[in-house]
């Protein structure tokens, strides 16, 4: 497995990392802030955990990353749009109606037989909450957003994900001026489908690069027993 170890970390021209700021580091003010809130507003009974929970669960892993599906889906099923898609990725998420902050200067980068795409924020952990939600925890960690660049092979194996031999991985780092979205490789035996159905074959961590799209034989059955 090649890595393309010269230019791992990908920049657009002219664009440089504008923070200055390390999630390790203890939280900022804000942060701090908002969970002694929390902590007051449970410890008075007028918040339920588990509601907030639910709350971070549904933007974490339904909400955001259900529209980055739709986005995958309509690229694989419409080459007009995927074409529109690799070029201005911006002005193509845009006209499906995901507008928001941190959905601001998006590039896509397509996964294909040769090469695989990975992204991660060395120095912060931009994301782009409009097509992906909130991010991971692991995202924002210290030891993926060092290894990812070091060591993709071994993270890409941390996550169970296995390439054919001779791919090479690619490595964007986003910024507050470019985020990245991987177009994950369209899975074998979906030809004909619709893009509803493909939608249920896209998930968040394929579109973060560390993951590969899901196989039909992998998409979870709902309940009631049909997928």
């Amino acid at each position: 497995m090649g890595q393309d170890h010269s230019n791992d970390n990908a920049h657009e021209p002219g664009h440089s990392h504008a923070h200055h700021h390390d999630h390790t580091e203890p939280p900022a003010d804000p942060v701090l802030r908002v969970k002694a809130l929390e902590s007051l507003l449970v410890e008075k009974g007028l918040v339920d955990p588990a509601a907030i929970d639910a709350i971070v669960e549904t933007y974490e892993t339904k909400v955001g990353p259900r529209n980055g599906a739709k986005v995958v889906a309509r690229a694989w099923s419409d080459p007009a749009f995927k074409k529109h898609l690799l070029e201005d990725a911006t002005a193509a998420i845009s006209s499906m109606g995901y507008i928001g902050r941190q959905g601001e200067h998006m590039k896509v980068v397509e996964n294909t037989h040769e090469r695989h795409n990975m992204v991660v924020c060395t120095l912060c952990s931009c994301y782009p909450w409009t097509v992906l939600g909130l991010p991971p925890v692991w995202y924002k960690s210290a030891p993926y957003r060092a290894r990812a660049v070091s060591d993709p092979k071994g993270v890409l194996a941390e996550f169970g994900t296995e390439l054919p031999k001779g791919t090479k991985i690619k490595v964007w780092d986003s910024t507050s001026e470019m985020r990245f979205l991987v177009l994950p490789l369209r899975p074998k035996g979906t030809a004909g489908w619709n893009a509803e159905r493909l939608e249920q074959l896209v998930t968040r961590n394929s579109m973060i690069g560390v993951e590969l799209a899901l196989r039909p034989d992998q998409i979870p059955v709902k309940s009631g027993g049909k997928a």
